[in-house]
């Protein structure tokens, strides 16, 4: 059937491109841009087909955030990251999932899965206090899913869950205020003593095993793949579409340019400049490469119930890590070469700089952490993350 999602988002792309200055610099992207967003269905691209969803493919679900992210990165980010918390509201049991989507299936959940919450266990559940910073889009959701652990007796950790939280349960302040992916709103969630019920958690043990209560609705394989693959793509993608977008205005814009130093001359003559966006090009194109194909396999393995070995999930991260590394060389190398004009505020090719940095910062996008996992494991040693 093709990419039908893609092809409705493409039709909005001039206008969401218009909008990217303007998200800048109100520090979130307009609403209009949600709304639009939420009728082309992207939202729905990851959720189960039981409360309204698409329950589609991953990598249709990736081509389409870096479509968006390739005219403005932030509203890209922010697609991506409310566009991956339906599957992963998919994992949880099944009255949390009613509670979400019963009356409203376009109701959105943000996020912060740092585990700075604290759980306290009470009747019928747990009281949940503490401070979450970045959490991507949560002005645009009327739920979060936060990371927290769960305090014993003798108050030290014995548990590490997810927690989905409405609303009425938290406040926001405003924290953002950045460099990069300025559009995104990722403001700090507030919490002070929420009851959290029992069916409003998930263990991440559980998670990372690929055992969790949701597959008991929602059977399909997409329910199946690993959190460690699905999120941290949905980190990745908005990188590579903002460099891609770049990409492409660099290539155009330089067309027209002629050198005022270095000996004048049409841009588009020098060796250097074709040799810089040459090697651009090949780091974008390996960043989807990779990244497809990974998702791809899972994705087949999940569908014939088999299991997912540990190989191709540590494959996976190292491929989606490389792939920002990769992104980031790629905007960089042109950043270098574009010249001073580069540099002006609102300048596509600027931005796109910004955001790609902005977003390698993420924990999910930490190079030499994952990369190190793949050695060890490539060596046989034991590898426990929570994003594998």
């Amino acid at each position: 059937m093709g990419n039908q999602v893609l092809e409705s988002v493409r039709a909005l792309l001039p206008a969401i491109g218009k909008r990217a200055v303007a998200a800048d610099e109100a520090r979130r992207i307009p609403e209009s841009s949600v709304r639009e967003l939420t009728e082309a269905g992207v939202f729905r691209m990851l959720q189960p087909a039981r409360y309204g969803g698409l329950e589609g493919d991953p990598v249709d679900f990736y081509q389409v955030v870096r479509a968006i992210s390739a005219v403005c990165c932030s509203t890209g980010w922010v697609a991506s990251v409310l566009g991956v918390h339906p599957w992963q509201l998919g994992l949880f049991p099944r009255r949390a999932q009613e509670d979400v989507w019963g009356d409203d299936p376009d109701a959105r959940v943000s996020s912060s899965y740092a585990p700075v919450g604290r759980l306290t266990p009470v009747d019928g559940g747990y009281r949940l206090t503490g401070r979450w910073s970045f959490s991507s889009g949560c002005e645009h959701a009327t739920w979060a899913l936060l990371g927290a652990l769960v305090v014993g007796a003798q108050g030290r950790p014995v548990d590490f869950l997810t927690v989905l939280v409405p609303r009425s349960d938290y406040t926001i302040e405003d924290a953002w205020d950045v460099v990069g992916l300025r559009g995104t709103a990722s403001n700090d969630i507030l919490v002070d003593s929420a009851f959290v019920p029992d069916h409003r958690v998930l263990r991440n043990y559980e998670q990372a095993q690929l055992k969790v209560p949701g597959q008991q609705v929602n059977k399909g394989p997409l329910y199946r793949l690993p959190f460690g693959a699905i999120f941290t793509s949905a980190i990745t993608a908005p990188v590579i579409g903002a460099v891609s977008g770049g990409y492409e205005s660099y290539a155009s814009l330089m067309k027209e340019r002629v050198r005022l130093s270095l000996g004048g001359g049409r841009f588009t003559e020098d060796p250097f400049a074709q040799v810089a966006i040459a090697r651009a090009a090949s780091d974008i194109d390996a960043t989807v490469l990779q990244m497809d194909r990974n998702l791809r396999e899972l994705s087949e393995l999940a569908a014939a119930c088999q299991e997912i070995p540990m190989e191709l999930r540590l494959r996976t991260r190292r491929d989606q890590v490389r792939g920002t590394e990769r992104a980031v060389a790629a905007i960089d190398l042109l950043f270098k070469t574009a010249g001073g004009n580069a540099l002006r505020r609102g300048n596509p090719i600027e931005r796109a700089w910004r955001d790609a940095h902005a977003g390698s910062v993420h924990v999910a996008n930490d190079v030499e952490r994952a990369l190190a996992m793949y050695g060890r494991g490539v060596f046989g040693l034991t590898v426990e993350d929570n994003l594998v």
